[in-house]
């Protein structure tokens, strides 16, 4: 393993106002449990926090997170500067190792660039995770779109081109789900009425094709296709995103689609060998491998 300078720990501020309740679940209170709570409390908007933070947005007693956040350091899981903590570039070398994203990102990638050579916006390639996209891969070129989406990033399902494509191509069971989880609204267009959402579904399992005007950003639209492997399964989705004053739908659909199937020939030609890529069952990359 990596040797991690060692630097000695800022105190453990007095007087901190009591932290919220410990979380009763047991899977949270375990060692391991408070340790993930510590590193999900960084997000994007808080991508460096202080020992007090971490201890105000976890819910986790002082001591814990002052010791947790020790052995995180040691381990290369969180860094610090100062009194100050962020990730670790341990993550990211353990985060490129996941199957499911290194395979499918491999089979998309090529495709990807040459879609967005052809169209010059910014392109994505997004898988489900839970009741939100996922986004594997996206691209941009000198005038894409660099803020709202990012690699690792989720977005709801309800709201975005990729998850409308994904809740087509799914079991019902997926969209019944999002209805029961409530909608939430990231601009004055975010779909929020069943009604609709259904009718957009509809429309893109008969047309093949999902649009997204100003659901997730004002000012820019989306265009979705499916992914799929050889036996037809949903492998995932691909878009184009961009300014809805520049990008026409109709203009861009032809190369969408093209990439897709090239991106699902690529996908259907992998094959998913026991002990090479590890082949991890229900989230296999490759729902048609033969293995499941």
């Amino acid at each position: 393993m990596t040797s991690v300078p060692y630097h000695p720990e800022p105190p453990v501020p007095p007087g901190l106002p009591g932290p919220p309740a410990e979380v009763v679940d047991d899977s949270m209170n375990s060692v391991l449990g408070k340790a993930r709570m510590i590193l999900e409390a960084f997000d994007t908007e808080n991508g460096e926090l202080s020992l007090t933070e971490l201890v105000r947005r976890t819910g986790v007693a002082k001591a814990s997170v002052y010791r947790l956040a020790r052995e995180l350091t040691e381990w290369g899981l969180l860094e610090r500067s100062g009194t100050r903590y962020h990730l670790g570039l341990r993550l990211f070398e353990l985060g490129q190792l996941v199957p499911r994203q290194r395979i499918l990102r491999q089979a998309a990638l090529p495709f990807m660039e040459d879609l967005l050579m052809a169209t010059q916006e910014t392109v994505h390639f997004a898988i489900r995770e839970g009741l939100d996209v996922l986004y594997i891969e996206k691209i941009i070129g000198h005038r894409g779109l660099r803020e709202q989406s990012r690699v690792a990033g989720r977005l709801p399902l309800h709201s975005t081109a990729t998850g409308k494509v994904i809740l087509a191509y799914s079991p019902a069971a997926l969209f019944d789900d999002v209805v029961k989880e409530g909608f939430t609204a990231l601009t004055r267009h975010t779909t929020m009425s069943v009604a609709l959402l259904r009718k957009q579904v509809d429309r893109v399992r008969l047309e093949g094709i999902a649009v997204e005007r100003e659901e997730v950003r004002l000012g820019y639209l989306s265009t979705a296709v499916p992914v799929f492997g050889s036996r037809g399964m949903l492998a995932g989705a691909l878009s184009i995103t961009g300014p809805t004053s520049r990008l026409n739908v109709d203009r861009v659909a032809g190369a969408l689609r093209t990439a897709a199937a090239g991106i699902s020939r690529a996908v259907a030609a992998m094959s998913c060998e026991a002990g090479s890529e590890g082949c991890i069952s229900a989230q296999c990359p490759l729902p048609d491998c033969g293995r499941h």
